[in-house]
């Protein structure tokens, strides 16, 4: 029997690739996503096992009937993960509150109402894993995204609080933080040595039985133990 897991945001990027990568692996996966017409290929291929769901995370109050209409679908739970995240471009002197709070509601509320949900069930089960895809960019915060750098550090800190919640129920919540990565939402950002999504999608799969926070590259673990060290004085005078 293969695993059973929900992937929200799940038509691109590292999303996209986790579903097909567990549905070609023999699982069965419950897809969410606002572009229902992106998951609907991967459904084709694998119709008794991929299901897709339309959903805007944002429109949380939906979340309690579709998580119930995602784990009939799958017969079960084993795995969640919260890949739904935005980026917007931010002016070096632009302080928009309606594009941050929409950035808050896809990279924060969406993340608390699926995840409470996957982690109500996960504690009665006393199984499953939950993964939530942070950052690097939430470790220390930069100028260039003052509130995706925020959003991203609040992601962490509630992951967290959810490990040390459910650790002695059986249940492992992990932290990625995968570093530049080639998605739709970096394709603007020409990152140099970003990591291709499919190589991200099958790390991040192979720690589904672990727990804590895990950095996708040795490299990036010291590179942010150093930078998180930096004495804020220090740090607001770098460009990082």
């Amino acid at each position: 029997m293969g695993i059973k897991a929900i992937v929200v945001g799940a038509s691109s990027g590292i999303g996209e690739e986790i579903a097909r990568q567990i549905a070609e692996g023999g699982g069965f996966v419950a897809t969410v996503a606002r572009r229902t017409d992106r998951m609907q290929p991967l459904a084709d291929r694998f119709p008794e096992r991929v299901f897709p769901f339309g959903h805007d995370v944002r429109d949380i109050d939906e979340v309690p009937e579709l998580f119930q209409k995602c784990t009939d679908a799958l017969g079960g739970l084993d795995l969640i993960v919260y890949c739904a995240g935005v980026m917007p471009p931010v002016g070096p002197h632009e302080y928009n509150t309606e594009k941050d709070l929409s950035m808050i509601a896809i990279n924060n509320v969406g993340a608390v109402a699926w995840l409470n949900a996957a982690a109500t069930r996960m504690e009665a089960a006393g199984h499953g894993s939950i993964i939530g895809i942070g950052s690097v960019a939430g470790d220390r915060g930069r100028f260039g995204q003052p509130v995706y750098n925020a959003s991203k550090a609040f992601l962490h800190t509630y992951l967290e609080a959810l490990r040390n919640r459910l650790a002695k129920k059986g249940v492992k919540v992990v932290t990625i933080k995968p570093g530049p990565t080639a998605t739709e939402m970096t394709a603007d950002l020409n990152l140099k040595g970003a990591m291709p999504a499919p190589v991200a999608a099958a790390k991040i799969i192979a720690l589904k039985d672990r727990t804590g926070e895990h950095y996708l590259k040795f490299a990036h673990r010291i590179v942010f133990a150093v930078i998180k060290a930096i004495p804020s004085p220090i740090f607001r005078r770098l460009k990082v």
